[in-house]
């Protein structure tokens, strides 16, 4: 058994080249085999937002806190709030985020497949993440 203190692992930022804005990761599953979990909770300031992504088992998000957008690629934009669950099957390009005027967290989790759990891609443009809600 492993009790990890709350305030013992530091919350980090989220990269430039994963995401627009400002965004706060704080792990909570790292895995260690035979593990394949990985679980985050993910803040986002107003606008902020990932660059377009896959995961080789999928994904679920789960909206804590605020309000959120989601997108699959050739999909609708979607607007996700606090209770919310979201998941997104293996392989499936899409991106997430806060609204432009207000903050959003969520949880994240995910399985890795031999070690990987994300494929980053291109950066969401102004233009895709500004479309039309609905």
């Amino acid at each position: 058994m492993e009790i990890i203190q709350a305030g013992s692992r530091p919350t980090r930022r989220g990269p430039k080249e994963s995401f627009t804005g400002t965004v706060w990761q704080d792990p909570i599953i790292t895995p260690q085999a035979p593990m394949r979990i990985v679980c985050a909770r993910v803040a986002f300031e107003p606008g902020a937002r990932t660059a377009w992504h896959t995961h080789p088992l999928g994904q679920t998000l789960y909206v804590t806190e605020g309000v959120g957008r989601f997108q699959s690629e050739g999909g609708p934009i979607h607007e996700i709030r606090p209770g919310d669950v979201v998941w997104i099957p293996p392989g499936e390009k899409h991106w997430h985020g806060a609204s432009p005027t207000t903050g959003m967290v969520h949880l994240a989790m995910q399985e890795a497949l031999d070690g990987d759990h994300v494929t980053w891609m291109e950066q969401v443009t102004d233009a895709e993440y500004s479309g039309k809600v609905g």
